[in-house]
């Protein structure tokens, strides 16, 4: 029996590094449309611990409901 996929609902307090986890470079892609640069490996490792509301507040990306629908049908 093939193993349950389990997806994520993500919100605005959903962690930057829960996205990638989860949805790999879909989530990276997502993110980088939505003007959130990652980088490579996170060179500022603090970033992965932002929340993407908090991401939005200060300007780090745009359009939060709309990445917000976007993430939530990925996968």
């Amino acid at each position: 029996m093939p193993d349950a996929v389990v997806h994520a609902s993500f919100g605005p307090n959903t962690k930057v590094r829960e996205v990638l986890i989860t949805l790999g470079e879909d989530g990276s892609d997502l993110l980088r449309k939505h003007g959130y640069d990652v980088g490579e490996g996170f060179v500022d490792v603090l970033s992965q611990y932002q929340t993407l509301g908090h991401a939005a507040r200060t300007e780090r990306l745009r359009d939060l409901d709309g990445l917000l629908k976007e993430l939530n049908s990925a996968g």
